[in-house]
Parts: C-alpha cells; sequence; structure tokens
C-alpha cells in the first residue's frame, strides 16, 4: 500500500497504482490510533464522521475538480442568459459536507438549500461550513410525503445541482425526478455524471431519463463540457460530463 500521510490525527493509505478497482468499490484504508479500517469510498457516513477526510481523500490527493468546474459552467450560462447568481435559489442534492454550496457562494450565489439522505452529510456541513446552506434536509427523495415535500418545495427553487453523485445508486433516477419537479419552470439544472452513463450501453436509467427529458423538451441545454472528475485509486483519470441545462414546459 502507498500510505499518504497528513497533518491530520490519522493516517491513510490507498491500493497501489497496479490495482484496479471498479469506482463503486474503490477504497481506501484508515489508522486513527487504533489500527487500519478499511472504508470504501461510497461509505460516506463513515468517511464525514473523520473531520478533514473527505477533502484529503478526494480533493487533496485524487484532485477532484466537479465542484468549480460544473459552478463556473453554471454561472457562465448564466451570465450568457442575463440571469443575476445572487437571485438564484439552489436545490442541492448530494449535498455531502458542503463543498458544492461553497462554490456557489464564492460565486456570488443567494440562496442554497441542501438534501442528503444521510444524517451524517447535514452534520459534517455543520461543522465544516457552518452557514453555508440555508436549509439542509435529510431526506430519501424516492420516498417523500406530502409534509416533506411541501417543506422542501417551499424553497421556492430555480436551480438544481447535483455534482458527482449520480449513476451509482446513492441517488436513483426517481429521486433526480423528484428534486427536478422541484424546480420551477425556465429555472436551471446543472449536474456531473460519469460520461459512459449517458450512451446507449448504460444500465443506471440515467441516459434513459436524461434522453426522455431532452426529448419531451422538458431540459434544453444551454452547455457541457467532458473534464477530468478526480484520479482513480490506479492513478488513472475518471472522466465525468458537467451539464447546465434549463427546465421548460414539455412540448404539447
Amino acid at each position: 500500500m502507498a500510505v499518504e500521510r497528513s497533518e491530520l490525527t490519522y493516517r491513510l493509505a490507498l491500493p497501489e497504482p497496479t490495482e484496479t478497482h471498479e469506482q463503486d468499490v474503490e477504497f481506501c484504508v484508515i489508522d486513527t490510533g487504533e489500527g487500519w479500517q478499511e472504508y470504501r469510498f461510497h461509505d460516506y457516513d463513515a468517511l464525514y464522521r473523520i473531520p478533514g477526510l473527505y477533502e484529503k481523500l478526494f480533493y487533496d490527493i485524487l484532485q477532484c475538480q466537479s465542484p468549480p468546474v460544473v459552478c463556473d459552467l453554471l454561472v457562465e450560462q448564466l451570465r450568457a442568459q442575463q440571469v443575476d447568481p445572487s437571485s438564484l435559489r439552489v436545490l442541492d442534492v448530494g449535498a455531502g459536507n458542503g463543498i458544492v454550496a461553497e462554490e456557489l457562494r464564492a460565486r456570488g450565489v443567494g440562496k442554497v438549500v441542501g438534501v442528503d439522505i444521510i444524517p451524517e452529510a447535514r452534520d459534517a456541513a455543520e461543522r465544516d461550513r457552518p452557514g453555508v446552506y440555508d436549509d439542509y434536509h435529510v431526506v430519501d427523495l424516492t420516498a417523500l410525503d406530502e409534509e416533506q415535500i411541501e417543506s422542501i418545495a417551499s424553497g421556492g427553487f430555480d436551480a438544481l445541482t447535483c455534482v458527482a453523485a449520480l449513476g451509482f445508486g446513492d441517488i436513483p433516477p426517481a429521486a433526480f425526478r423528484a428534486a427536478f419537479d422541484m424546480v420551477a419552470v425556465d429555472g436551471f439544472v446543472a449536474i456531473t455524471i460519469r460520461d459512459d452513463f449517458l450512451t446507449d450501453g448504460d444500465t443506471t436509467g440515467f441516459a434513459g431519463l436524461i434522453g426522455s427529458l431532452l426529448e419531451s423538451g422538458e431540459l434544453e441545454q444551454l452547455g457541457s463540457t467532458v473534464y477530468r472528475h478526480r484520479l482513480a485509486t490506479s492513478r488513472d483519470p475518471l472522466l465525468y460530463r458537467a451539464v447546465v441545462a434549463r427546465k421548460r414546459r414539455p412540448r404539447g
């Protein structure tokens, strides 16, 4: 194992670069002083409990670029559409510990509400970036009751962000659709997703969902770019696509 050391109160090790793992089963091992323990990258609840670990792993070591890439693309399209970022009310889905919200705030976005399925994400956001969200809901978007829908949708959203959280079961298509339905017509949608999840060979359901939204006219794509999301544990690049679109009334 290639050990990465930090000034924080743990040691972190990744698999050797010669090992190849599917993205949804990638892992690291952590020693917080009680011996080495394995953490899968998608065990977000466990990762968020250790202050600074998420940033150290994904941003310092694996060089994640998704939040600034998609937020820059969103602001570029806002300017092209003559929309002031300070007027935007964003629903940030798969909010985690607030990294995307922090990027949005840095670009002048006026209101951001977070949604995530695990309470550890909300707790980490409050610990690491207090005040970055106007509100934060811990809910399962596929199992909302009327009271929860009303509570979240009362934010009056005219934008939706979902960054690096689609396609692995973390946020299934039904959850994304539920969030999409909370955004006003003519609102903005800014997402990132692994590029091959939008191809004919996709098995996650997102190629079909996004394709149907574009075909029906419910989504009007404004901008798109393929970029390196982060490095895999093999140190190979993981390519994602960032898309910014506007929600429209379906044709017909």
